[in-house]
């Protein structure tokens, strides 16, 4: 069946109009694509990751994701535009929306929003004895345990509202860590806990150091954690230590990377001497061991 040349022609530069439009959604797909990137790449419950924003020194960004704000800052090139994030170990895998707007100098603004997949990870399970009042706190053990939670929703609450930390994080003890991030825990048989923090094991007495620079916050023994030293690095980023048996920091204190923050023991709920390394993103517990791994001397 043949088709007026008038039609044929009108057709022809339909098709053409929309194969060009295509071709035009593409770019604009890919070039948002190639703006944003993320650190790993492949995100898993308990990641902590890198943001990685390509934009004018001069521009402003705004992001969200998992419900939670992003913070930027810029990079060392003045070019790149980072933020420092990540998914909670109890955090809901399947796809996600990582909300990036930037807003331009010279007046409008440019969405970089995507779609990211959260793959699960998987943890082990394991069982561990501890003395009874660790599962069944009687009146007054629950009195400091009030107490506790009150500190420490004012410790998280209230972050500089800049990055304090400075390249790679480093492990804060010299010990063997464990593969114990995630792993859910029963006790005495009875209480189920996730294990949110890095054990290492170090010896009593380990001296234990900033896992990177930042300001202590809080210096001080506590019910289950034991004696705990807490580092704010920064936009609602922190590191925690637990089970001191001896504190040498104090609370309002600027540390460096490596400063020594006490001595490695097994007060708290432990079932012997050992460091808990926790890091916490706002509300969000994160994977130390990936921690570690990042490669944050470009951001800062």
């Amino acid at each position: 069946m043949r088709f007026p040349a008038n039609i044929a022609g009108g057709a022809s530069l339909i098709l053409g109009a929309c194969l060009l439009a295509a071709g035009f959604t593409a770019k604009v797909v890919r070039a948002q694509d190639s703006a944003v990137s993320l650190t790993p790449a492949m995100v898993v419950a308990g990641s902590p990751e890198l943001i990685r924003v390509t934009a004018s020194s001069d521009a402003r960004l705004d992001g969200e994701w998992l419900g939670r704000k992003l913070e930027f800052f810029r990079g060392r090139d003045g070019s790149t535009w980072f933020a420092l994030a990540g998914v909670d170990v109890e955090g809901a895998v399947g796809p996600s929306i990582l909300r990036i707007s930037v807003q331009l100098a010279k007046g409008g603004t440019r969405d970089l929003s995507r779609t990211v997949q959260i793959h699960a990870s998987y943890y082990k399970t394991g069982a561990l004895t501890v003395a009874p009042q660790f599962v069944t706190p009687g009146p007054e053990e629950l009195k400091q345990i009030e107490a506790d939670k009150l500190v420490k929703e004012k410790v998280f609450g209230a972050s500089a509202s800049e990055p304090l930390w400075a390249g790679d994080f480093q492990a804060p003890v010299t010990a063997e860590p464990t593969d114990s991030f995630g792993t859910r825990r029963t006790f005495n048989g009875k209480l189920a806990s996730i294990h949110k923090g890095m054990d290492f094991r170090a010896a009593a007495g380990t001296p234990v150091r900033a896992g990177n620079s930042g300001v202590v916050v809080l210096a001080r023994p506590l019910y289950y954690e034991g004696g705990c030293v807490v580092i704010d690095h920064g936009l609602g980023l922190y590191t925690i230590s637990m089970h001191l048996s001896r504190i040498d920091a104090k609370e309002g204190q600027r540390v460096a990377t490596g400063d020594l923050l006490g001595l490695s023991g097994a007060t708290g709920r432990a079932t012997g001497p050992h460091l808990h390394w926790a890091v916490r993103w706002q509300g969000a517990y994160l994977d130390p061991a990936k921690l570690l791994r990042l490669d944050l001397n470009g951001a800062r």
